[in-house]
């Protein structure tokens, strides 16, 4: 396993590559708008298999969900895609040590924020196209119990959920950038994911698709309004969550090192090292 300084290395690297991605707009879109895609098939797959079991009031409903969820950032880390709620980690991580610029970092996490929306809404559409959640009951009342808890829920709440939700997907891919296995990394994303989601914390991305799916299938709970909120504080806890709590965290753990060459400058990106 890497060290912490080893780590925040890796960290410094991976944040230098995904700013550097901007520079490729189309690649970067689309990776982008997959990982909103895979993101969302986690909240399909989750009231497809918990919803039947909420329905018959069976109590390992939100197991279940957490146990399942886990298959969305799976995909995201091993299929390789830009999440924005990892990258409100990295891209901050990479800022504290000089690796990016901290107007770059944040312009990326915007950007990844967009072209998650994106796929997120377009994966949200085929789900309804396709009619799975009107054919699985449960599955559509489950989803529809989600939004309306979301609309009763008051910033404070959503702010703090979402610093909670982010903590764990954050430490997942921190703890995933220690380990060589492949084997070890899944275990430690399902270990933090069952955590984030039987716990209802919120996560801004994952929200892009059950709202989407709201809007376009007419839901009470699902207006433009609700959703743009949502996106608002859920979106400003998930960045405390990853930027401040566990980037600045561990950062600060790892002895506050600071990158000792331009790395943003391909020429000496090879070239960097911890300082």
């Amino acid at each position: 396993m890497l060290t912490i300084p080893e780590t925040l290395a890796v960290q410094a690297d991976a944040a230098v590559h995904k700013a550097a991605g901007l520079r490729s707009p189309g690649r970067f879109l689309v990776s982008g708008m997959l990982a909103g895609a895979y993101i969302g098939m986690g909240v399909v797959l989750m009231v497809a298999t918990a919803g039947p079991l909420l329905a018959a009031g069976d109590g390992l409903a939100k197991l279940v969900s957490g146990l399942v969820f886990g298959v969305a950032l799976t995909i995201v880390v091993f299929a390789g895609s830009d999440l924005a709620t990892s990258a409100m980690m990295v891209l901050p991580q990479g800022a504290l040590m000089r690796a990016v610029s901290p107007w770059r970092a944040a312009g990326t996490i915007a950007a990844t924020l967009a072209a998650n929306l994106l796929g997120s809404l377009l994966f949200a559409g085929l789900i309804v196209a396709s009619g799975v959640l009107r054919t699985n009951a449960a599955a559509g009342k489950m989803l529809a119990g989600m939004l309306a808890e979301k609309a009763g829920e008051t910033p404070l709440e959503h702010v703090v959920r979402g610093i909670l939700c982010n903590v764990l997907v954050c430490l997942a891919i921190w703890m995933c950038a220690r380990v060589r296995s492949e084997v070890a990394k899944i275990m430690l994303i399902f270990a933090a994911i069952l955590a984030f989601i039987s716990s209802g914390f919120e996560h801004v991305v994952a929200n892009m698709t059950t709202y989407g799916i709201g809007l376009f299938t007419g839901d009470p709970n699902a207006t433009w309004d609700l959703f743009a909120g949502n996106m608002l504080w859920v979106g400003l806890g998930n960045l405390v969550g990853g930027a401040v709590i566990v980037g600045l965290g561990y950062w600060l753990i790892g002895g506050s090192p600071r990158i000792s060459v331009d790395a943003e400058a391909p020429e000496n990106r090879d070239l960097a090292r911890i300082d």
